[in-house]
């Protein structure tokens, strides 16, 4: 199995509030869910340590220091917006400076840790570009350049991917064809990336090694909705990620 990879994963939860009408009357109603359980389970059973930070406690709990930031392998950010960094309540209520969570995070990468965007509706750009990646700190170190607009690409028959199984460590003894994904973030490679997954043109898996360190940019969900079960109960899907953070990490 080899040495344990510890893994910071921020993002995939949500917040959900619903309005009920029931004829003349109605009522509201709320619920939480973190899709980040799928993951936890992926990667702990596969023996390695997992912290997850749930998009409403960035501003508390994301490291606020690199000697903090480096007791971790690998930090892997999915479907969580730029402003959910940027935005600390210390600044936005009494106007103090703040540290930038994003600036301290490529130092991090530059430095010689591992990070990888996962997509989603508030990674990259995502929907209505609410996301807010473009011209960040972050997106300054991923393989791909994002698009100005929202590039959500919806997919509801089903996209099925291709990977070159000898193009990388990360896709080496992985078959050819992958199940399929019912959408991704379109994304646009940039001279200094690989494509080691592409659904048609766009990249969908795509690698880049920034300074000392290691970068990935996987466009499509790694829960649902745009990953179905077809993928995340792939029979390969654990070795998939095993050799994703192991490749981050450079183990």
């Amino acid at each position: 199995m080899g040495e344990p990879v510890s893994i910071l994963f921020v993002g995939e939860s949500v917040m959900v509030q619903t309005l009920e009408y029931k004829g003349y009357d109605f009522f509201t109603g709320a619920r939480y869910h973190e899709s980040a359980r799928i993951m936890k389970n992926l990667f702990e059973g596969l023996g390695h340590r997992f912290t997850h930070i749930p998009c409403h406690l960035v501003p508390e709990n994301y490291p606020r220091d690199m000697q903090t930031l480096r007791t971790y392998d690998v930090i892997l950010f999915s479907d969580v917006g730029s402003n959910t960094f940027l935005l600390l309540p210390e600044m936005v209520r009494s106007g103090e400076r703040a540290v930038n969570l994003l600036s301290l995070t490529r130092r991090y990468v530059e430095e010689g840790g591992g990070f990888g965007m996962i997509g989603g509706y508030m990674t990259f750009q995502g929907v209505e570009a609410k996301g807010k990646w473009k011209d960040t700190s972050i997106e300054g170190i991923l393989p791909v350049t994002l698009l100005p607009y929202d590039d959500r690409t919806e997919v509801p028959e089903g996209a099925d991917l291709v990977c070159d199984p000898g193009s990388h460590p990360i896709v080496a003894g992985l078959p050819e064809a992958w199940p399929y994904v019912l959408g991704y973030n379109r994304l646009i490679l940039r001279p200094e990336g690989k494509v080691l997954v592409r659904y048609e043109d766009d990249p969908i898996l795509s690698v880049r090694e920034v300074g000392k360190g290691r970068t990935l940019a996987y466009a499509t969900d790694c829960t649902p909705h745009w990953a179905p079960k077809a993928m995340y109960e792939w029979a390969h899907y654990s070795a998939l990620w095993n050799n994703i953070i192991r490749w981050l990490a450079g183990k």
